[in-house]
This record gives structure tokens, C-alpha cells and sequence, in this order.
């Protein structure tokens, strides 16, 4: 529900801020008083693109907000949409919408105080508000939409989803077909270069550790000389090879001292079992370190051997990936193509076996959609008959018209082989004669803007109870409909508020009478400017305006307003008592 809008410096808007409520809210006012312009700047919040004509005159910016209480019905889906766009607000219950328009023509929108794309925060705002103005109304009357509508007054948006992904399934299925069957010459191309690539890594043969290990073989052939050098000095260090006394014999001498010395002290034993065991360590370490020494050789041969390894090494990498581990990934993914490729009749076969699986699938799932879109279309046949036979088109009939279409290449259905695509297999087109002994035509061949207004009425009272959208505007919906008629279009607009927010915007009093809040547009000159007010007008004031409406500043004008207002009191306290 659209709770407040704020408008500023748009047109002759300087700044407005509406509260707005539940329930059916109407808005009224002289031509030229700024209707249309509030109705541009809802337009704009609601992601229409930007014109930088909107921006007041001397003002940099033009700016509307809107903030909007979710209804616990959409919020889940809300809430899950803002989080996968990083846009959630404070509260779960409350949407801020932005838009901004300089007038260099730059614009933005933003969810929550967050700019974003505007694909994005069109998505959001179609959760939130379905606005009608006359082309409005005349898209819902295109064939495009019909499916979609049957489909969401029948609640089949499960079932079409479920048909959707087996669609998509099949469609990779057919990528995959149509790849297998592409040009032999490029496929016998991609064969020899596979061959190659995977024979070139299998001689190779890298292990994931090589490269490591080579690389510390490398490093002790180069320093050899040096390696033996240290090692000599080290053994004879502990071996006493160069003639003095070497660290093995002194540890050992010491730990024969301290044995003794432990028989007098006999807190020096754990000392002495220490310098024993140093002794022995000494011992075991000249002898490891004489066997290091002798093993330590410099064989340019071996080293001609590393480098050129090494080299295998990095020339695999630089082609096929940055490390060992990518390169053998490379041979598996490789090699598996070229067994796809080399194996393509086989898993041609695999492949047409499973596609006509899925168009047995599909053929079952449209086939069932397709019957309970046929149940359905006769209800809503049935309802919009009645709809509009309450908005004095008594003669009108109505048809939801289907057509299927053969196709050798299409799903089963029966025995029959039929065109689908992700809806289905059925197109179907709303046909409708408007009076009496007319043919049956395509409902947009067919209606008048009198009977466009109230065929779009009759379709959004039908849908309401399937339509999940909180807050519904219409915009010129009284274009080519008289008083009397009027009040019948007021009482079902009021009827739709059971279940939405609607706001209109009319010139018709017997269609005002039934708002539940009432909003007066006028425009006045301050400060040399001209300005728009909105007036949120009680009783006696509605009175006044329905008059002015009417036309004529009488006292029987004033009367005819007050009875509208109880006539449309009276028509609404009967509804209630009916649902009662």
C-alpha cells in the first residue's frame, strides 16, 4: 500500500506531501489544476523514463518518493528480492521508492536510500503498484496478455513454472544435439588438436610434486662443491679427522667426568645421563654426516636433465594453466570432449532418447494445463458476463477462443504431435461482440473507449482475488461513460478496495461519490508562481466539490451532490451486510 507520496519541485508541484490509506481513495479537480501531473510523477516512481521538462522551473531537481507498507501476503517475496539486490530497509513491512530527476536529464532510483539499476527497481515496483491510465487499459486487452491473465484467475502459476523448467531442460538437450551435429570438417579439427594436446601431456607426465622436488635436486647439484666443503668441516668438527680434539671425544670425556662426579652427588645423576646421551648423538651424527658427504656428487649430466625437465614443466603450464594441478585438469576436461565427440553417435542416440522423453513430459504437463485453462476460461466467461452485464452491457458476450497448432517436431499429446513453447501449447485471444447480434471479434477490435474502460473493469474485478499487486491506480477511467453509468463503475472500483488500495483520478461526481477519502486538486498563484495543493476534503466540502463537479452552483446541484454521497453510502452499507 502506497502510505504517503512525496513530490517536489515537479511541474508546478513545488513540494506536496499526501498521506495516503487504506481503502478507495479518490482525487478530483479542475482541468490544468495538476491532476495529470501527479499522475506523471507517480508514473515516474514507478520507473517510467525520466524527462527533464518534470523539473520545476529555477529548481535543479525534480524529486518523487513513495514509501509503501508490504502486505504480509508479498512480503516473503519481497523480502527475498531486496536481499539477493542488497536494497532490504529497516523493516520488512516498509519499502522507500526514490526517483530523481536533474535537469541535465540524468536520473535515479533508489530502494531503500540504495541506487540501483532500473530493470531492478522496475521489478520491485511492479510488486507493489498496477497503474491504469487509457493505454494502460488498452494493453490489458492485447493478445499478449491473455494467457497470462487466464492463467493467474485459474492459479496455475505452479503448474506453468513446473512446465517452464522441463522446457528448459529440453531446450539444453537440443543445444547439445544441434552441437554434436555441426560441421564434420571443424569437428574432425577440434579431434586432431585434442589428440595432440592430450598426447603432449600425457608424454610429459607432470606429477602434482615435481616441480618442487626437482628444484631442491637442482639447487644441491649447483652447490655441491660447497655442500661437500661444509660437510667435511661439520664431520670433522665432530670427529677430530683434522687432528684436534674432536666434539665427540670431549662430550664423551665430559660424560665420564660427571658419572664419577654423580657416585658423589647424587643430585648430578640426571646431568650426567645427559651429557651420556649428547656423547651418543655426537657419535650418530659424524657418521651421518660422513655417508652425506660421500653421497654428495656433481653430475652435470643429471643437472642437463633437471633443467630440461623444469622446462617441460613451465612450457605445460604457460599452455595449458598456471599450475600442475591445471594442467592435468586440462587433460581430463579434454579428454572427455574428444570421447563426447569421438562417441557423438552414441550420445546422439542418448540424447534423441531422452528428448523424446521430455516431449512426452511436456506433452502430459501441457496437455493437463491446457485442460484446466479450458475449465477456467468457462468460469471466467462466466464472471465477466455477469461483470459486465452489471456495467449496463446486458447484450455483451464473451469468449476465451484456444487454438493449437500441428507441428512433427512438437510434444504428444493423444495422437497428436502439437507447437509449445514455455506456456504450453495453447494461444489463446479474448473475443467478445458487445451488443446484441454482433459477431464474436478480437476484444480489441471491439470496444469503444466507453466499453475499453469498463471491459478493463470487468477483467480487474474478476482477476482481483488472483491479483496479489496492493495498490491499484486508475487513471481516465470515466473517459466515455455518462453519470449514470458513473456509479456502477464507482461501486465496483470501491469493490476492488476489499482487497487492494485503489486510487482514481476522475472527473465523473457519481464515480467520486463512492471514494472513501476524498482528494481535491487546485492550483494558486504564491509568490508570483503558480502552485497545486491537494485537500483532503470532509463532508461538506466533498459536497461542494461533487456540486462544482456537476456543474452548476445551485442549491439543487448541492442537493444532487448530497444524494450521491448517500446513495453511494447506502450501496456500500448494503455490500457490507452482504458479505456479512
Amino acid at each position: 500500500m502506497l502510505q504517503e507520496l512525496r513530490i517536489k519541485d515537479i511541474a508546478i508541484i513545488d513540494e506536496l506531501i499526501l498521506p495516503l490509506g487504506h481503502g478507495f481513495l479518490v482525487m478530483t479537480g479542475e482541468t490544468g489544476a495538476g491532476k495529470s501531473i501527479i499522475v506523471d510523477a507517480v508514473n515516474l516512481l514507478l520507473g517510467e523514463r525520466s524527462d527533464a521538462t518534470l523539473v520545476r522551473g529555477g529548481a535543479d531537481r525534480a524529486v518523487v518518493e513513495g514509501i509503501f507498507t508490504v502486505p504480509p501476503a508479498a512480503r516473503d517475496e519481497m523480502q527475498t528480492h531486496l536481499q539477493a539486490e542488497g536494497l532490504e530497509g529497516d523493516s520488512p513491512d516498509e519499502v522507500v521508492l526514490t526517483r530523481e530527476v536533474r535537469k541535465n536529464g540524468r536520473s535515479q532510483a533508489r530502494v531503500n536510500g540504495v541506487m540501483c539499476n532500473l530493470v531492478t527497481y522496475r521489478e520491485i515496483t511492479g510488486m507493489l503498484v498496477d497503474i491504469h491510465g487509457q493505454g494502460e487499459h488498452l494493453s490489458l486487452l492485447k493478445p499478449s496478455q491473455h494467457l497470462y491473465l487466464l492463467d493467474r484467475y485459474a492459479g496455475l502459476a505452479d503448474k506453468r513454472a513446473a512446465l517452464f523448467a522441463v522446457v528448459r531442460q529440453l531446450d539444453g538437450v537440443r543445444r547439445e544435439i544441434d552441437s554434436l551435429l555441426t560441421d564434420e570438417e571443424a569437428l574432425n579439427r577440434r579431434v586432431d588438436m585434442l589428440q595432440y594436446q592430450i598426447q603432449e601431456i600425457e608424454t610429459a607426465n607432470p606429477k602434482p610434486d615435481e616441480e618442487e622436488d626437482l628444484r631442491q635436486e637442482r639447487n644441491r647439484l649447483v652447490n655441491a662443491e660447497k655442500i661437500v666443503e661444509l660437510a667435511t668441516e661439520a664431520q670433522y668438527a665432530l670427529s677430530g679427522e683434522a687432528g684436534e680434539a674432536s666434539g665427540a671425544d670431549l662430550l664423551a670425556q665430559a660424560s665420564i667426568v660427571l658419572a664419577r662426579l654423580a657416585k658423589l652427588d647424587p643430585t648430578m645423576e640426571e646431568h650426567a645421563q645427559l651429557a651420556e646421551s649428547l656423547s651418543a648423538q655426537a657419535d650418530e651424527l659424524a657418521r651421518t654426516i660422513r655417508q652425506y658427504r660421500e653421497d654428495v656428487e656433481y653430475d652435470p649430466r643429471r643437472l642437463d636433465e633437471i633443467e630440461e625437465r623444469i622446462e617441460v614443466l613451465a612450457r605445460l603450464k604457460r599452455k595449458y594453466g598456471g599450475s600442475t594441478e591445471a594442467v592435468l585438469a586440462y587433460a581430463d576436461k579434454a579428454q572427455a570432449e574428444l570421447d563426447a565427440i569421438t562417441h557423438n553417435e552414441e550420445r546422439l542416440i542418448e540424447l534423441r532418447t531422452e528428448e523424446d522423453t521430455l516431449l512426452r513430459r511436456i506433452g502430459a504437463l501441457a496437455g493437463q494445463l491446457s485442460s484446466e485453462r479450458q475449465r477456467a476460461a468457462g468460469k471466467l466467461t462466466e464472471a465477466i458476463i455477469g461483470e459486465l452485464g452489471d456495467l449496463k452491457m446486458e447484450g455483451a458476450r464473451f469468449e476465451v477462443r484456444f487454438e493449437q497448432q500441428d507441428d512433427p517436431t512438437g510434444c504428444y499429446v493423444g495422437d497428436r504431435r502439437l507447437a509449445f513453447n514455455g506456456t504450453g501449447i495453447d494461444k489463446i485471444e479474448f473475443y467478445m461482440a458487445a451488443n446484441i447480434g454482433e459477431p464474436l471479434r478480437p476484444i480489441v477490435k471491439v470496444a469503444s473507449g466507453g466499453e475499453t474502460s469498463r471491459i478493463m473493469l470487468a477483467l480487474k474485478s474478476v482477476l482481483s482475488y488472483a491479483d496479489q499487486v496492493p495498490t491499484l491506480i486508475f487513471d481516465e477511467i470515466d473517459q466515455g461513460i455518462g453519470g449514470r453509468m458513473g456509479a456502477v463503475v464507482g461501486q465496483k472500483l470501491w469493490g476492488l478496495s476489499d482487497r487492494h488500495q485503489v486510487l482514481v483520478v476522475t472527473h465523473l461526481a457519481q464515480l467520486a461519490g463512492f471514494g472513501d477519502v476524498h482528494y481535491k486538486v487546485s492550483k494558486h498563484v504564491q509568490s508570483n508562481r503558480t502552485v497545486t495543493r491537494v485537500e483532503r476534503l470532509d463532508d461538506h466540502g466533498r459536497v461542494d466539490e461533487l456540486a462544482d463537479m456537476l456543474g452548476a452552483e445551485t442549491t439543487s446541484a448541492r442537493q444532487s451532490a448530497f444524494d450521491i454521497l448517500m446513495l453511494a453510502r447506502r450501496a456500500k452499507e448494503g455490500r457490507r451486510l452482504e458479505t456479512v
